[in-house]
Parts: C-alpha cells; sequence; structure tokens
C-alpha cells in the first residue's frame, strides 16, 4: 500500500494513554513504519514525536487548559489544512474530517456531575450539549467513522443514524514491551520501588478524579469502606488520577487511613500495573477501557462495568469480571469478596485471555487504520 498523506486534528498525542495514546502510536507508525509526512494540528505533542522531522505540528491553544475554550480553536484549525491530505479527526473535532475516528461516543451518556457545585453541572451540561452537536455534524459529514469497540459501534448506528457500512471498528492495540506478565521477583521490585507494602495486596484504580463521576471511584470508595470495617480484608487500594475533584476524594479517603492512597497522575503506569494484584474499573461509560487492557495484557485481573468497550472481549470464563451496569457498590464488594477468595484461580484464567491480548500490538492497529486511510483516499480520487 502506497499511504497516502494524511492530516490528524486532535487534541493531544501522548504516550499516557486513551485516545492520547492512541494517536500518538498512529502517528508513530504514519512517520516510523511507512516514513511518510504527516501534518498535526493538536494542542499537545509528546516527545519524540514533536520533534520529529516528518511532523507538521500546528499548536493550538488551549487557553486556560479547558477543554471547551480549545475545542472551537481546535476546529477553525483543523479546516486550514484539509486539503494537506485525507484529514482525519477526532470525534466532533473536525467537521470537515473525511475519516472520524470516535474514541467516545458523547451521544451515548450523560456526565454525572448531580454532586458538583451548579455552576460546574450547568457547565457540563452545556459542554456536552455542544460536543453532541459537533459529534453529530462530523460522523454524518464523513466518508468513514472508527470507532474502537462494536459497542461503540452500534451506539452511532443507533443514536446518530450513521449507516452500517460507514462504520469500522478497530480495537486498540498493546506495547509488548511494557504491558507484560512478570515474574515474581520483577514484582516484587515494582512494589519496593513504588514503596508498597509487599505483604498486603494492592488494587488500583486509574481514571478521572474530576466532577463528573463517570468513572465510578464514588461507587469504589464506598465498596471499600464497607469491606475495611472487616478484619480480614488484607487489600490496599491505589487510586492513580487527577481532577478538580481530587480533593474531596483525598479527604473521603483519609477516614481509612493507610487503606486507600490517592497519588494523582503519574506516567509510569508500566511499573504500577507490574506491581499491582487487581485494578478495578466501575466506570459508567467507557467506549474502550485502555487501563482494563493494559492490566489484562499483564496477566492482573481486571473488574469493568459491562458496559464498556473493552467488556465485549472478555471470555466467557471471566464474566465473574464484568460489574453490573450502572455499577453498585453492593455489586462491587460481593465480586471483590469473591475475587479475594479464588486469587490464584482468577489470575491463572487472566493469564490466558491477557496473552491473546498482548499479542495484538499498536502497529496492528495502526495498519489497519492506515489501510482504512488508503480507501478513503481512493474513493476522494475517483
Amino acid at each position: 500500500m502506497t499511504a497516502p498523506d494524511c492530516v490528524i486534528v486532535a487534541g493531544d498525542l501522548t504516550p499516557w494513554g486513551g485516545m492520547d495514546k492512541a494517536n500518538y502510536e498512529f502517528a508513530r507508525y504514519v512517520t516510523g513504519t511507512l516514513g511518510k509526512r504527516l501534518t498535526i494540528v493538536a494542542h499537545r505533542v509528546a516527545a519524540p514525536l514533536d520533534t520529529n522531522p516528518l511532523v507538521s505540528w500546528h499548536r493550538v491553544p488551549r487557553p486556560l487548559g479547558m477543554h471547551a475554550l480549545g475545542a472551537p480553536i481546535l476546529a477553525r484549525a483543523g479546516r486550514r489544512f484539509r486539503n494537506r491530505g485525507v484529514l482525519i479527526s477526532n470525534g466532533g473535532n473536525c467537521r470537515d474530517a473525511a475519516l472520524t475516528w470516535v474514541h467516545a461516543v458523547h451521544a451515548a451518556w450523560e456526565p454525572d456531575v448531580d454532586a458538583a457545585p451548579a455552576t460546574v453541572r450547568v457547565r457540563a451540561r452545556l459542554q456536552k450539549a455542544r460536543a453532541r452537536r459537533a459529534e453529530a455534524a462530523a460522523v454524518r459529514a464523513a466518508r468513514l467513522v472508527v470507532t474502537n469497540s462494536n459497542r461503540a459501534r452500534m451506539q452511532l448506528i443507533e443514536r446518530l443514524g450513521v449507516s452500517e457500512s460507514s462504520v469500522v471498528t478497530v480495537y486498540y492495540g498493546n506495547d509488548a514491551s511494557l504491558f507484560r506478565p512478570v515474574a515474581s521477583a520483577e514484582r516484587s521490585a515494582a512494589r519496593r520501588s513504588l514503596g508498597w507494602d509487599e505483604h498486603r495486596r494492592t488494587a488500583i484504580f486509574i481514571g478521572a478524579l474530576g466532577h463528573d463521576r463517570s468513572k465510578g471511584f464514588d461507587v469504589l470508595l464506598e465498596a471499600w469502606k464497607r469491606l475495611s470495617r472487616e478484619a480480614e480484608w488484607d487489600v490496599d487500594l491505589v487510586a492513580i488520577g487527577d481532577g478538580a475533584a481530587v480533593a474531596h476524594w483525598r479527604r473521603e479517603a483519609e477516614t481509612l487511613g493507610s487503606r486507600v492512597r490517592i497519588e494523582g497522575f503519574r506516567t509510569d503506569i508500566p511499573m504500577v500495573l507490574r506491581a499491582a494484584d487487581l485494578l478495578i474499573s466501575p466506570t459508567r461509560y467507557d467506549a474502550y477501557g485502555l487501563a482494563v487492557h493494559e492490566a489484562m495484557c499483564c496477566g492482573i485481573p481486571a473488574f469493568v462495568t459491562r458496559c464498556a468497550g473493552v467488556a465485549e472481549r472478555y471470555p466467557s470464563n471471566l464474566r465473574e469480571l464484568l460489574l453490573d451496569d450502572p455499577p453498585s457498590v453492593d455489586d462491587l464488594a460481593a465480586r471483590l469478596v469473591a475475587w479475594r477468595s479464588d486469587v490464584s484461580a482468577i489470575r491463572e484464567r487472566v493469564r490466558t485471555f491477557g496473552t491473546e491480548l498482548h499479542r495484538r500490538t499498536w502497529a496492528d492497529m495502526s495498519r489497519e487504520l492506515a489501510a482504512l486511510v488508503d480507501r478513503v483516499a481512493t474513493e476522494i480520487a475517483r
């Protein structure tokens, strides 16, 4: 395949997770494996991609660090470069995209901000309404739409009326050198490096800790409070993430002492996963769930709500790891107790599934996406 020139319009291209990671890896594939020039229109591009001689990065400001203020600037900037190649936009970032890559379907979920201050609630709902309008316009105008799960694909078809032939699922990949099963010695070394108690099991949560409770940390913390009343519950919880409400969650966690630690944003997630015994993601919405995927690649059991896109990939013998939708304290607490009583057997079943996920790399994902870009370029040229 002779790859066409392309333009990526996205908020961020970084290696630290989620859609930003997917964008980053595709850009690396285009410039590295394919050796093609690439135009990037984005707020942030991480090293070494930002200085790659094949990358033309047009930096877009994000006033006050707010997505809502940066989004219209990003959209206008993206339109200016639509003639440089096949324009690839993340969701509603640019309505002129030939290929729209949807990492989350705004039409499929509401922000969970009922407990937030009134100004936050109003702002979140206005932003959601704008995002939905932009998303609807972008996916309907695109020649092709790519999603990261079959669930997200069906949501676009059912909620926005996108034709089935216009939406393709391309699953995320994995960095096999970073997210892999480890021997006990490496695991112990990781725990020492992080300062974790080697004699207690540790579960982790990775996600935003903002006013929007869509990631479900509120459910997890309540379940942990309940379990911690029992003397035999010997598992600690470490939360990795940041956001506007992180101070609130730290105050809430103080009542549990050392049983819960909120560590903020970290870039050493591979080491954290090597050290962990369990990942918990009681999300209320997730088009995919890359942290869950990466935990499984490491052979670590991961609880996730059955509505998340990654849940569709779980085999039948791991259904006990799928949480109720919406997540509940009762269900999560009961499943955690069941896991603690059967740790070794569950981990063994996870290892087989994790090996399958581990085989699919970011290059595999990028190769599939590049083929779709080529298909769109051919249609444009007709």
